[in-house]
């Protein structure tokens, strides 16, 4: 992977009890003529690190970092020594190593743990040899476990390049311009060696249609990336009128994109026809969005004006709150909540915000997706893995 690109962007379980099933409104008026999808029992509220620890169980192994060959290989075993050098530094490639050996919130590493899951809850295809069912292990081809560490590996590497500091905006307080130079030369050297990685890994999958989608993700994750640092800056607030469906777009690219397309890689390496293919990528599409907009939601949902936190100018509630408001009213609390300097008073313009009706529309937003991740659900048979897909969506569209 050249640095080039990066200037363009710059086992067995018991059984899941599953609760009885009500309808939540969705965004613009609800679903119509469908039956109820999304709980509000208890096991819908239990909490996203007991979901994903349950769901670890299902498929063998945990996966808080599947591709242990990688993470202990010579090559980035050197890297490690390198990143060690940036601590006491304010390089936010520290962070995100931080969070790849520790993640409270297990929020990092669930895109090849949904996709060992969707494998395992489609199973075998009818037409599979039965020479290459014999290739499975705890229901899941082993070519489906290295497209799911494929998958983390695509992830991380953009997590990696996404912590680049751009050197022309630094300040004297965000530390040494030494520092920041080369900590973005370790980011460039990790990310682009995750990225090999997972390139060979999936040439050796030898699939072309594999190939072909994982491919087009990464263009998709490239463009999207393009974009968010572009046209959706919080730099560009004042003068880029975003609403949601260009927010949407925009999310399916960045977050959305790896995932469906990986759970659709999923279907086809184990030849599964091409309405199952479409339910697995319809379920990732749509889970990856809900999970996305419970993220965005976490500052104002709270409720106490101590867990007030900086948060993006372009997180759905924000972009719905603007939408709804009117532009010339989204700029007035924008200008109000400035300080000298620029330098904006999230709190004040947190309230606002919470005052509006954009947060409970993105509540209903994120109902909304829930719900079409589960009727993509639908079409798979009744089993512990797709249980526990479909509380991983509980757990994202919960918010009590």
């Amino acid at each position: 992977m050249c640095p080039l690109l990066l200037r363009r962007w710059g086992s067995c379980c018991p059984r899941l009890l599953l609760p009885p099933l009500r309808l939540w409104p969705a965004a613009g008026g609800g679903v119509r003529g469908r039956r109820g999808l999304l709980a509000s029992s208890p096991s819908a509220a239990s909490h996203w690190s007991k979901v994903v620890s349950e769901a670890e169980k299902i498929v063998g192994y945990p996966t808080s970092f599947m591709s242990l060959r990688c993470l202990l290989s010579d090559e980035l075993s050197n890297i490690a020594m390198q990143v060690r050098k940036l601590i006491g530094t304010k390089h936010p490639l520290l962070n995100t190593a931080r969070g790849l050996v520790y993640d409270s919130r297990n929020n990092l590493q669930m895109r090849g743990l949904v996709v060992l899951l969707i494998s395992k809850a489609a199973g075998p295809s009818n037409t599979a040899e039965i020479s290459f069912q014999h290739d499975m292990i705890s229901g899941i081809y082993s070519s489906q476990r290295s497209l799911a560490e494929i998958t983390e590996l695509i992830h991380t590497a953009f997590l990696v390049h996404r912590g680049i500091v751009n050197i022309g905006e630094l300040k004297s307080c965000d530390g040494l311009l030494k520092d920041m130079q080369f900590g973005n030369k370790i980011a460039v050297l990790s990310g682009d060696f995750l990225l090999a990685n997972a390139c060979t890994s999936l040439a050796q999958l030898q699939n072309t249609k594999v190939v072909e989608l994982i491919s087009s993700a990464i263009g998709d994750l490239v463009q999207g990336i393009y974009y968010d640092n572009s046209n959706l800056s919080e730099e560009n607030c004042l003068t880029h009128d975003i609403g949601i469906s260009t927010w949407k777009k925009q999310i399916f690219l960045s977050h959305s994109a790896l995932l469906a397309k990986s759970c659709q890689a999923a279907m086809e390496l184990a030849k599964h026809d091409a309405e199952i293919q479409d339910m697995a990528f319809q379920y990732g599409k749509h889970m990856s969005m809900s999970h996305k907009l419970h993220s965005d939601l976490q500052p104002f949902i709270k409720g106490k004006s101590s867990d007030s936190v900086a948060f993006s100018l372009n997180s759905a509630p924000v972009v719905l709150h603007q939408e709804l408001l009117g532009r010339e009213a989204w700029i007035k609390q924008i200008r109000e909540a400035q300080h000298k300097g620029n330098l904006m008073d999230f709190t004040r313009l947190q309230e606002a915000i919470k005052a509006g009706k954009g947060v409970t529309s993105a509540i209903d937003l994120c109902h909304y997706h829930g719900n079409r991740a589960l009727e993509a659900l639908e079409s798979f048979p009744p089993s512990e893995a797709r249980s526990a897909l479909e509380n991983m969506v509980y757990a994202v569209t919960r918010f009590s």
